[in-house]
Formats: C-alpha cells, structure tokens, sequence
C-alpha cells in the first residue's frame, strides 16, 4: 500500500500542513500511517537492558553492588544473614522478588548449608508478605542455573519469586515483547519492605 504524502493529506477532510508544508505533528490523526486499533506503551526504560546484554562483567556483578547501597536504592526489601531479597529491576509481574546469597557464588549446589537455609526462609516469608500485600493467586518460584538455562546473571545465584494472578495472562507479551506493569518498582519494594516481619529483617546498619 503506498504511503501518502503531504498533498495526499492536504487533499482529506480536516487534513492541516504546516506553512512550511511539513504535515504537523502535535496530532497522531495528521500523521503518515495505517491507523489500527492497538494501542502502543512505550518502555524507553528496556533500551538499557537490550543494549548491555544480560551477562555482566566479573567485576561489576549487580549482586555484589546491590548490598552496599541503601535498600531504596538498591530496592532490597529484606537483609539477613547469608542472603537478602530485591526487587529484579526487569520484572515479569509486579512484586517479581529476587532471593540472592551475599556470596558470589554461581550454582545451588555450592551454596552453603547456611545460605540455602536463609534463602529457604526468606522465600517462605516472600510468599507471605507478597500474598498479604498483593492479593495474588499463585507463584513462580525457580532457579536458572547457568546462561545456557536462561539465568539473567549467570555468576551471581539468585531465586525468582514471581506472584501470579489468575488473569495477569494475555498476548501483549508475545505479540509485542512487551510487558504492561501497574506499579513503579519504589511502591512495590516499599509495600513489602514495610509489611515484611520486623523479626526477620536485619538493619543495613547491623
């Protein structure tokens, strides 16, 4: 189908051109296109983890960093012992958790004893706080093990927590690669920080 052009639009009911003769802008009705009826959500946001990859280097493992800034920042919502849990900053939902070991270690089965306890514990309590916070009706709970299993940070272990709602399931992610999300990532991590037991939560400052 061939594109219309200035004088095409000139010629329609209500068309307008700039003096200059450019067709204007300030309205997508004026513009060169196939109307449909999808509507388009811009996520500006994703370009930084399409255009750095997913592997980062040895030496600035976003696991490793994210303990020394504070949980605002880093969106940690609880600090133990041998483990800690965040929000992931590429969330499949909405309250999407992170349960990782403060030790750089890569597979399940080098953690110690202690760390998988911890990161037991803190999965446990996820699910709770999660549940109370989010009214969800399920969960995704998994380890990808190695880049070639889809593990994000292959270097760095780390437990997904994904909530699940009965309806969160459409096609706008197969589609359009795009995942629409209801909450900005500070509300989310500030809901469940919040709501997560006090007992079971140890101060950056400790």
């Amino acid at each position: 189908m061939a594109r219309l052009s200035i004088e095409d639009y000139d010629d329609q009911e209500g068309a307008d051109v700039t003096a200059s003769g450019e067709v204007r802008h300030d309205d997508p009705s004026y513009l060169v296109g196939v109307p449909d009826e999808f509507q388009r959500l811009w996520t500006p946001h994703r370009m930084v983890y399409i255009q750095h990859g997913q592997q980062p280097g040895e030496d600035d493992c976003p696991f490793c960093v994210a303990p020394t800034k504070s949980d605002e920042d880093a969106l940690i919502v609880t600090r133990g012992e041998h483990a800690y849990a965040l929000l992931n900053l590429f969330p499949y939902n909405s309250g999407h958790l992170l349960v990782v070991p403060y030790r750089h270690v890569a597979l399940y089965d080098e953690a110690t004893p202690e760390e998988i306890d911890e990161i037991a514990r803190i999965t446990q309590t996820a699910m709770r706080v999660i549940r109370e916070v989010s009214k969800n009706d399920g969960f995704n709970i998994g380890i990808n093990q190695g880049a070639v299993a889809g593990a994000g940070i292959a270097a760095h272990l780390h437990q997904h927590i994904v909530p699940r709602w009965a309806q969160d399931a459409n096609f706008l992610p197969i589609i359009a690669k795009t995942k629409a999300l209801p909450q900005l990532l500070g509300d989310v991590r500030e809901a469940i920080a919040n709501a997560w037991p006090a007992a079971e939560t140890t101060s950056a400052a400790e």
